[in-house]
């Protein structure tokens, strides 16, 4: 199915991957169409939703500039996916004692673990990283209000909150997979807080002229620009080991309870909401993916779905009109306030039937309901991605 909208409102053209697209990210998007750096076009998925500044599943190639905001603050936020030797069948009949297992082995939300959780090998590198960064910009460490070092290390392997989860699958042959979603957790959000902050005050009174104060923007050769590319960098690369040690954590906690197995094929470790140089269009560009992931020519990627949906690990087309991207999920079609109003625990229940999830009001914000039809969204990108396995969860731990 090819671009099922086009708008012709801004400097450059909006191609959008679905006509459902409420008014407020269409809003979005055409403001971003407005700003002068960006280069040939925006791609906007078939996930697409309001977000803060850019539109959540949009795509945003710039020359010369970089949106920190559109980058966001959950930044490499992303999925990892791997296969085990294990069957359907092998599995036990309740998966109540797995997700008790797994809650105790990652911590959630705002936790972390009580001791340094990854090999000092792999801290050492990050952290030489990072004093650099907090060398030119303390008050980040700051922003923490604990020490840093505490933070962010013991945050490695940890699943965060609001829509972060980890999942035991079931693949179209009945094989087991265990899937996460999760990012740079809190030293990734006070980067990202800090930089857009700090774009706003570069811009001064050139700020009032964009069509939203969260589009402010640094320039290549300005004060800053530099600092936020090693400082996304790291975050990035932060969040890429984060879910690389929680996995291996899943996999301890799940040896206690589960018959032997062996890993059997890593789909992808992949970021959703980042930035990265690549070329489109006959230029050199920085591609902003806010809530998209990268499908290239035959690059495999991860699409979740609802805690109650089917996910779906797919292979990249390489189609250039959307940059060589795709949705990251389903994508939200009402906010997590008006989730909450709709449903109740009832509604829960029923919807993540066969799934073994808490089923407490404290998740109703991410009740299958308040998401769109992931089937739906995969129809709309059929020409930017092809389904390898069509995943179902048995099993989900929410942050």
């Amino acid at each position: 199915m090819p671009i099922l909208q086009t708008l012709n409102k801004g400097k450059v053209p909006v191609h959008i991957w679905t006509p459902d697209t409420e008014a407020t990210a269409l809003n979005q998007l055409v403001n971003v169409s407005q700003m002068p750096f960006i280069h040939h076009h925006v791609a906007a998925m078939p996930d697409v939703h309001t977000g803060i500044g850019a539109t959540v599943g949009s795509v945003i190639p710039t020359r010369g500039a970089i949106v920190p905001a559109a980058v966001g603050v959950d930044i490499g936020c992303g999925m990892n996916a791997i296969r085990l030797s294990l069957t359907a069948s092998e599995l036990p009949d309740s998966l109540r004692t797995v997700r008790n297992r797994i809650e105790r082995a990652i911590p959630v939300g705002f936790d972390m673990h009580d001791r340094d959780p990854v090999k000092r090998s792999t801290v050492v590198p990050l952290a030489k990283r990072l004093d650099r960064i907090l060398a030119r910009h303390p008050a980040i460490a700051k922003m923490q209000r604990q020490r840093p070092y505490d933070v962010w290390v013991r945050q490695l392997a940890t699943l965060g909150g609001g829509n972060h989860f980890i999942e035991l699958c079931l693949d179209e042959n009945a094989a087991v997979w265990v899937m996460l979603h999760s990012g740079s957790r809190g030293i990734g959000n006070v980067i990202g807080r800090y930089f857009i902050a700090l774009a706003r005050k570069d811009l001064g009174a050139q700020l009032g002229r964009l069509p939203d104060r969260d589009l402010a923007y640094f320039t290549e050769g300005a004060q800053h620009f530099d600092d936020y590319i090693e400082a996304v960098g790291w975050a990035q690369d932060y969040a890429m080991i984060n879910r690389r040690e929680m996995m291996q954590q899943i996999l301890e906690a799940l040896k206690r309870d589960l018959p032997p197995f062996v890993v059997t094929k890593e789909a992808i470790n992949c970021h959703h909401n980042y930035v990265v140089q690549e070329r489109h269009f006959g230029a050199d560009v920085y591609v902003t993916r806010k809530g998209a992931i990268r499908a290239g020519k035959d690059e495999l990627g991860i699409i979740p779905g609802s805690m109650g949906a089917k996910s779906y690990i797919v292979r990249g087309k390489g189609n250039e009109a959307s940059f060589c991207s795709c949705s990251h999920g389903a994508g939200r079609r009402m906010s997590r306030t008006k989730a909450k109003k709709q449903f109740n625990r009832a509604d829960l229940e029923s919807q993540t039937e066969g799934v073994e999830c808490r089923k407490d009001k404290g998740v109703i914000d991410e009740i299958p309901g308040a998401y769109k039809d992931i089937d739906q969204v995969m129809a709309y990108q059929d020409d930017l991605v092809e389904v390898v396995h069509t995943l179902k969860q048995v099993l989900c731990v929410k942050g």
